[in-house]
């Protein structure tokens, strides 16, 4: 009887290989609290710290106003990262686009 299972470890795509591929392009960072950042990854860690440049932190106020502030470049600590959104624009811009 023939095997017609496939193989699934090619097709695989690890997480850190994924982030691997976003570097030198553009991040939509979600963390844990009010904070959301987009900027370009240069390099991480096994333990995804980030080095970023050309970086918009977006904070959320208890009403919902949204503050943008810019910054050159930043490291950030992995352990407050909530979830990665390669290619995203941030809040602001997706406001935007739902009005």
């Amino acid at each position: 009887m023939a095997d017609n299972s496939v193989d699934q470890s090619s097709n695989q795509l690890l997480p850190l290989e994924l982030v691997d591929k976003c570097i030198g392009s553009r991040l939509w960072i979600i963390m844990k609290g009010d904070k959301e950042l987009v900027g370009t990854l240069l390099g991480f860690d096994d333990y995804v710290n980030m080095v970023l440049e050309d970086v918009i932190e977006f904070e959320t106020a208890p009403d919902g106003t949204i503050t943008p502030r810019k910054l050159d470049q930043i490291l950030l600590n992995g352990s407050n990262v909530c979830l990665l959104v390669p290619g995203g624009e941030g809040p602001i811009d997706n406001l935007e686009k739902k009005k």
